[in-house]
């Protein structure tokens, strides 16, 4: 039997990747679509009429784009970006033809006829990349739609000011170029006090005006909250729709959008003096009873990430390392007995934010979410 109901062997979630049974699996990742569509209408709210794309970079954040880019779309969501042209060509077979779909990183060369195909629109970085898109459009003779994004001050990718000036000098270097926007991208955007923004708009500005007249595009996630002047006429979030604060060091305005859960394997008492984990990292200074449960880094639970798991809302510190399959948990705040093999104990969820979850590790919300690994169960809710 080939279904995820708990009777048999993994089944296929619904862009085709393996899943496995709530019952086999060792923890649980529910995904809320509905908070997704609602992170989306309270960012529409705030861009005040200004188009709204959505940015799944990396599966969706890790979340499956396939059914994130459903629940979007029920909300009026037509376009979106992607980093690669795989993971564009694979969101063209679950969506259809009608969304438009932007691939962030460019076209590798040779991949053009691959990207027609899809139907994708690509982001044009370089002069090369402007000329192998146009020669493609030339060879087929007929206009291809793309977008064209300048280094405003990043240094990461776009088109730097003396190439833009180089490439406006060439005559006929936009032809065949369906020039759908002009765009860059924000360094700082999360730090709203930073002059650094405010210089890039100005340099985004003034490079914009050189290329020719298209609908411009600035603002991410933590752009949006920077205010009008970076909204322009298309705003991309990522971060923000799949739960991500977007306003460090203020409340979150967007909904959580996953709870991770993992199941008990085995419980136990150990004695005072008792050596705990690899490396016996911990040794034990009284009676301790302990839960291992089944996630690690294996599952992308990062290794150095100093934390706990709750149970009906009780903190259960990580006690002794992390390990690839399982983590060990100090369960001595619960009353005996309270805890037993195959209950589920959580992660991230109303007692810890992805964003709490990622102070933990030393990094941020994205890379937890993109590192969530594919042995969960992966239950959608909302949608």
């Amino acid at each position: 039997m080939n279904d995820d109901t708990g009777r048999g062997f993994p089944a296929h979630d619904a862009s085709g990747g393996p899943t496995v049974s709530k019952a086999a699996a060792g923890a649980i990742l529910t995904i809320d679509l509905g908070a997704i569509r609602e992170n989306y209408r309270r960012l529409k709210t705030r861009l005040n009429g200004v188009r709204c794309a959505g940015v799944l970079k990396a599966d969706g954040y890790g979340l499956g784009a396939a059914q994130v880019a459903a629940a979007l779309a029920k909300e009026g969501c037509d376009i979106f970006f992607v980093a690669l042209p795989g993971e564009g060509v694979a969101l063209r077979k679950v969506i259809g033809p009608g969304p438009d779909i932007f691939v962030l990183n460019g076209l590798p060369p040779g991949s053009e006829p691959e990207a027609v195909a899809a139907g994708l629109c690509p982001v044009i970085n370089s002069a090369m990349q402007l000329k192998a898109w146009a020669e493609t459009a030339r060879g087929m003779g007929r206009s291809l739609p793309a977008a064209i994004q300048v280094d405003s001050g990043m240094a990461r990718l776009g088109m730097a000011p003396a190439e833009v000036e180089a490439v406006v000098g060439e005559a006929g270097a936009f032809d065949g170029i369906d020039i759908r926007f002009v765009m860059s991208h924000l360094a700082r955007a999360d730090e709203p006090q930073q002059a650094a923004n405010e210089a890039q708009r100005g340099e985004f500005e003034r490079l914009r005006k050189m290329l020719p007249a298209a609908p411009a595009s600035l603002a991410n996630s933590s752009g949006i909250f920077l205010g009008p002047a970076y909204h322009y006429d298309l705003a991309r979030p990522g971060a923000a729709l799949h739960g991500v604060n977007p306003t460090p060091n203020e409340p979150n305005p967007m909904l959580p959008v996953i709870r991770l859960e993992a199941k008990v394997a085995q419980t136990r008492q150990v004695s005072a003096g008792a050596g705990i984990g690899y490396g016996h990292t911990h040794h034990a200074d009284e009676v301790l009873r302990l839960a291992t449960i089944s996630l690690g880094y294996g599952d992308g639970w990062h290794r150095r990430a100093a934390s706990a798991a709750w149970f009906e809302g009780v903190r259960l510190p990580f006690i002794g390392r992390v390990s690839m399959d399982s983590i060990i948990l100090d369960i001595s705040a619960l009353a005996a007995g309270r805890l037993s093999e195959g209950d589920l104990v959580e992660l991230i969820g109303p007692s810890q934010s992805v964003d709490d979850a990622a102070g933990h590790a030393g990094t941020i919300g994205y890379e937890i979410l993109t590192s969530l690994g594919a042995r969960f169960h992966r239950s959608y809710i909302g949608g």
